[in-house]
């Protein structure tokens, strides 16, 4: 095998790229920032690879990305021309992972890297007589904030996240800002969402601050007016969608330390979003959770609150005709609707 030049240009839904003497590592915050996302880099969740890949355009039969020793068991996809053509199941200590038996003739590769770790690129390979270019991204931006529900680390596989399976069935082009139990709306979050670029925005949240108690009543409903109006400095004609907690069972009628239950924050959520809508932001848009995860789907949940693997192949499938609104001809071409 003969390697590729190992550059940025290959990466794709990465916030910022660090290049380290080894390689590179892709981050979900900007990595120069780092000390402004307490604690360490929202409890390090922003270096964590959910959505991240490479993207190739080649003719080769094989593809090998090496890294530094994986601190953990975890998963890579190799898509090809959309579809999922091979998953590796990688150990702790892992350098490599070789995808093999690709059909030949020219093809749009995708190697998605973990959803459940960090990782350092050190390196690119192809079969030594074949060609690999970068294959750019042209497709509609999209940014997705949410919890370990948005992370998805029991998802079958980076690829099978329901975010990723969402954008290749709407042709969006993915960064995934899933924090697994760190989904507390900051004002760091909206100014990163404010100053990336973006075609849809969509945001999932209400879990985390009802799991850890984050905000009371009194104080749920100001920062989420902060952090929409935030994004709103720089994204006043993005479609921008709220999705409020799917169905949590026992946190449906419990109370937490604040006094707050998933219907009372669904409530909250769609009050917000209504009154803004009333003060003239029409391309802000309101969801109920239940809608798409509710009570009658429980048997999705493996804990009570998180899907499984298929619970995420669900949410993914049914993302795109439950917000039908947000994937019209106009969006899927980079405009907004007036």
């Amino acid at each position: 095998m003969k390697s590729l030049p190992l550059t940025e240009v290959w990466f794709h839904g990465a916030v910022s790229l660090q290049r380290l003497e080894e390689g590179i590592k892709p981050w979900r915050i900007p990595y120069t920032d780092y000390e402004l996302y307490p604690p360490e880099g929202i409890e390090g969740k922003a270096e964590i690879c959910a959505g991240v890949r490479l993207r190739l355009r080649t003719d080769s039969t094989e593809a090998s990305v090496s890294f530094a020793p994986l601190a953990d068991a975890a998963a890579m996809d190799c898509v090809a021309e959309g579809e999922l053509r091979q998953t590796l199941r990688l150990p702790s200590g892992a350098t490599e992972a070789l995808f093999s038996g690709l059909e030949g003739g020219s093809k749009d590769l995708e190697i998605w890297l973990p959803q459940n770790i960090g990782m350092t690129v050190t390196g690119l390979r192809i079969g030594a007589e074949a060609v690999g270019v970068p294959l750019p991204d042209t497709r509609p931006r999209w940014i997705t904030y949410g919890s370990s529900i948005t992370q998805c680390v029991a998802a079958s596989s980076p690829s099978r996240a329901w975010p990723a399976i969402a954008a290749e069935a709407c042709g969006f082009s993915l960064t995934n800002l899933g924090f697994s139990g760190n989904c507390h709306m900051e004002p760091m979050i909206g100014r990163l969402i404010r100053d990336l670029p973006a075609d849809f925005i969509s945001i999932c949240a209400g879990v985390n601050i009802y799991g850890a108690a984050t905000l009371s009543p009194r104080m749920f409903k100001p920062l989420l007016i902060g952090l929409l109006e935030t994004i709103r400095d720089k994204h006043r004609e993005t479609p921008l969608l709220v999705i409020s907690p799917i169905y949590g069972t026992v946190r449906e009628t419990e109370l937490n330390s604040l006094g707050f239950t998933l219907p009372m924050m669904r409530e909250a959520i769609r009050e917000t979003v209504e009154q803004l809508r009333e003060r003239g932001d029409r391309q802000l848009y309101y969801q109920d959770g239940l809608n798409w995860l509710g009570p009658e789907d429980e048997s999705f949940l493996t804990d009570g609150l998180h899907p499984g693997a298929e619970g995420y192949e669900l949410l993914g499938r049914r993302f795109r005709d439950l917000h039908e609104f947000a994937f019209d001809n106009d969006i899927r071409r980079g405009r907004v609707r007036s």
